[in-house]
């Protein structure tokens, strides 16, 4: 009951950095315990992935071919039975898309305590403890929990994903597939891809992004100016690409791109979760909002308390008219 269980989410052949991130607490967490850390790896000729999950004592895998690609259906019946077999303490899913359908099915059909949009986990006197951020970042949540087992489901980048890569050799316990795999309702059809835009985000050193603070299309050429100054790109957060004002390869996010530029200067966007997954890891984030309160503020190296409309003029100015 002291164990703590980690649901390894992959894509593509690859681990996501989510899941480096909740090993690396998953251990933390074990510690406290007095339990083992193990990794829950569901999927179709995955077992080469183990070899990354050092840092855990033990990988529980399944093995299913309706479990090749992600199909919430498929994940959420295979979830159950290793969390049914191990009875775990803690679970720690990431709010990630993945995640949002398999933490929320799990709780539903166990029983068992969700946290959600978690940004912290503890444990203090034997009781774990989280804050979740909620209104996008602006509220946040502390919540107790008693009892075993309950479920904790991480926001992107809310612990290091270093702390998760660790050299070792995990014992790999194979676990039998489910029967109920063979009856599902969903149907896992194709993968598909956005195409490429004219401009590739993620490989620019410099990027300005805008958010709803633009507040409408006419706006935008004004900041995209400002971008070719700087020489850089103009990339966006999923508001702006939702009203098709620009092209889904512009969206920086969960849902979008993961960008790592030198300089990233965000202009009215507000930094929900979903959005700071994307560009946490930039070397100086520059952040503009009219809302001293805006999430945003907490990830920025620097930041600028006004109104975009009135400090686009004086960028301008300073970068020779």
């Amino acid at each position: 009951m002291s164990d703590v269980l980690v649901f390894a989410e992959h894509l593509q052949g690859n681990l996501t950095d989510s899941t480096f991130e909740l090993l690396g607490k998953g251990r933390e967490l074990a510690q406290t315990t007095g339990g083992h850390l193990i990794a829950a790896l569901l999927g179709k000729g995955v077992e080469p992935l183990t070899e990354q999950m050092g840092v855990a004592h033990k990988v529980v895998m399944v093995e299913h071919q309706q479990l090749a690609a992600f199909n919430p259906e498929a994940y959420a019946i295979a979830l159950k039975a290793v969390v049914q077999s191990l009875n775990p303490s803690i679970i720690l899913i990431p709010y990630t898309s993945m995640g949002m359908d398999l933490a929320s099915a799990l709780s539903a059909d166990l029983g068992i305590p969700l946290a959600a949009y978690v940004s912290e986990v503890k444990i203090e006197d034997g009781t774990l403890m989280t804050v979740s951020q909620m209104y996008g970042g602006k509220v946040n949540v502390e919540s107790e929990f008693s009892g075993n087992p309950k479920i904790v489901s991480v926001l992107a980048g809310a612990f290091p994903a270093e702390a998760g890569k660790v050299e070792g050799t995990p014992v790999i316990e194979t676990m039998e597939a489910p029967n109920a795999l063979a009856n599902l309702r969903v149907t896992f059809k194709q993968w598909i891809e956005p195409e490429g835009g004219d401009v590739d985000i993620t490989q620019q050193d410099v990027l300005v992004s805008i958010g709803r603070g633009i507040q409408s299309q006419e706006n935008i050429p004004m900041v995209e100016e400002l971008a070719r100054k700087l020489g850089g790109a103009l990339s966006a957060s999923r508001p702006i690409i939702d009203n098709k004002w620009l092209p889904k390869s512009r969206q920086v996010g969960k849902s979008g791109l993961k960008v790592k530029p030198r300089l990233y200067l965000a202009l009215g966007i507000s930094g929900a979760p979903e959005h700071i997954e994307g560009m946490k890891d930039a070397e100086l984030i520059i952040a503009v909002n009219s809302d001293p309160n805006a999430p945003i503020f907490e990830y920025a190296h620097y930041g600028v308390v006004g109104d975009l409309f009135d400090l686009l003029p004086i960028l301008k100015e300073k970068l020779g008219g």
